[in-house]
């Protein structure tokens, strides 16, 4: 049977371990992942959020270690995306009469669609629901990042339960942040927002206001490790993420065929670097693209390479750049370069692209005709150099 880890006298993460996955919604997740469930037993026995739908044994294997699963009275699903509340018809099964609150008005119109009629109630930022010698206080914050999220804080024992906020996909035996290494840990986190929470910035700050005014000693999100000793550096994390804070650092993204643009890529890296602005190379061939993100959303400069394949740019950019625009960071410098045997179209494609990216042109395109010369490759530097 699989336990329940107490975190607080009475409360017990009941969650599922995912060591198995490895890709989420295009998200490349080398650590998998788990799916948080919080148990709290009172004089009404509550349950906040479930696991993905195929992990039922394990989440009530779980409940069953504290408590039967029959006695449940209250599930709070502060977010109805399937990987945190794909378990309610198993809860429901066991226990038919159990009430299940959810955000209005998104949660209440959306929830019937995926699990039909049961017996539900939506809840507001006035309504404290009362299980007993504690109270749960909802905070709704509509698309961070689906528009039925909300958090729920439990002032008694100073809990935010924040769902998808502070998440991170890491699967591990451990629950708390101080019993793992805490680099990989931040690691995860900064990989988590850049590629869930980024487009979200403005919720976000809405959400660290709200949290500002709460007495918090532990945070319980619905992914990964449960912030405790840590709070103060995920929360100064998430502030400079959310506006958007860069650093003089450099993101060289390409794709080559004959290893001209990769010739360029490796020119324009290095001579960022010998302007004081490091510069990190990803070749869209070996490098996935959420493993990209985390450094995109902290640099200030991003340059973007393609040769020409059918007068177009080649599949991995035209992704890469896809994904990023989805993301919306702000406030880059950025320029395309490539290599070309003919037509050379794709460069000036990358470069309307990084336009539609809404970022600053920061120097004209680089094209070169079949492999660069040195002199070429020299008066890409100069170029870079000259640049004030």
């Amino acid at each position: 049977m699989q336990q329940a880890v107490e975190l607080k006298k009475g409360i017990y993460w009941v969650g599922v371990i995912d060591w198995d996955l490895r890709n989420f919604h295009g998200y490349i997740t080398h650590s998998g992942s788990s799916y948080n469930a919080y148990l709290i037993i009172d004089e009404k026995i509550t349950l906040i959020d479930t696991a993905k739908a195929g992990f039922e044994k394990e989440i009530l294997s779980r409940i069953s270690s504290v408590i039967d699963p029959a006695k449940i009275d209250y599930i709070i699903s502060n977010h109805l995306e399937p990987d945190h509340s794909g378990c309610i018809p198993a809860i429901v099964e066991k226990a038919p009469n159990v009430k299940i609150f959810t955000s209005v008005p998104n949660g209440l119109s959306n929830i019937t669609k995926f699990y039909g009629d049961l017996n539900y109630q939506g809840v507001t930022p006035k309504d404290v629901l009362n299980i007993g010698s504690r109270t749960l206080h909802f905070m709704p914050f509509p698309m961070l990042h689906w528009p039925d999220s909300m958090f729920t804080y439990c002032p008694e024992e100073k809990i935010l339960f924040s769902n998808d906020a502070f998440g991170q996909h890491f699967s591990s035996a451990c629950r708390f942040d101080y019993e793992v290494d805490f680099c990989h840990l931040m690691l995860e986190a900064k990989k988590y927002y850049a590629n869930i929470i980024m487009p979200y910035n403005f919720q976000t700050k809405n959400a660290l206001k709200a949290a500002q005014d709460l007495d918090i000693e532990m945070i319980a999100p619905g992914h990964g490790l449960i912030w405790s000793k840590m709070i103060p550096n995920i929360i100064n994390a998430y502030q400079k993420w959310s506006n958007d804070e860069t650093e003089e650092t450099a993101v060289v993204v390409y794709d080559s065929m004959w290893h001209s643009t990769e010739k360029m890529a490796k020119t324009i890296a290095e001579t960022m670097t010998r302007r004081n602005i490091p510069a990190k190379i990803f070749d869209l061939k070996i490098n996935k693209l959420s493993d990209i993100l985390p450094e995109v959303m902290t640099s200030k400069y991003i340059a973007v390479g393609s040769p020409t394949l059918n007068r177009g740019m080649m599949p991995n950019v035209a992704a890469f750049l896809c994904y990023l625009k989805g993301l919306s960071p702000k406030n880059r410098k950025a320029f395309a370069f490539g290599s070309y045997g003919w037509g050379g179209e794709s460069i000036g494609q990358v470069e309307e692209e990084l336009k539609k990216c809404g970022f600053e042109i920061w120097l004209e395109k680089m094209s070169v005709k079949n492999t660069p010369t040195k002199e070429e490759l020299e008066n890409i530097e100069q170029a870079i150099l000259a640049r004030k």
